[in-house]
């Protein structure tokens, strides 16, 4: 893997979007295809990591892991682990993650109302 250069241009206008953007914050803590989508199947409740994979079953098992953990470092999803065996482990939003619900549900709403007619949606 590449060590990325943190005296770059690219890597400096990146710093300065995110400090003075704050679409840009949000886009940099939940962006991508698969967070909000597992935002959207946490906000109903915790799950534990198997009740995501079938909620989602389209990601993969590694982009899961990665995006959970990139979640919990983010301070927006809380992984419980208690030791028993087997692991018992679950996933719950946190106080920041329950703050961007309506956004995520807000998401859900536009897709429904855009995609009426257009799909064979309900």
């Amino acid at each position: 893997m590449t060590a990325i250069k943190e005296s770059s241009t690219i890597q400096q206008n990146k710093k300065y979007a995110l400090d003075s953007c704050p679409v840009t914050y949000v886009m940099e803590k939940i962006g991508g295809f698969w967070k909000p989508i597992i935002l959207y199947h946490l906000s109903n409740g915790d799950k534990r990591y198997s009740e995501l994979k079938r909620a989602i079953p389209a990601v993969t098992e590694k982009m899961l892991i990665q995006h959970l953990k990139q979640l919990e470092n983010d301070g927006l999803v809380i992984r419980t682990a208690k030791a028993v065996v087997p692991p018992h482990v679950t996933y719950e939003l946190s106080e920041g993650g329950k703050g961007l619900i309506p956004v995520i549900h807000s998401m859900a709403e536009w897709a429904f109302k855009d995609m009426e007619g257009k799909y064979n949606c309900k």
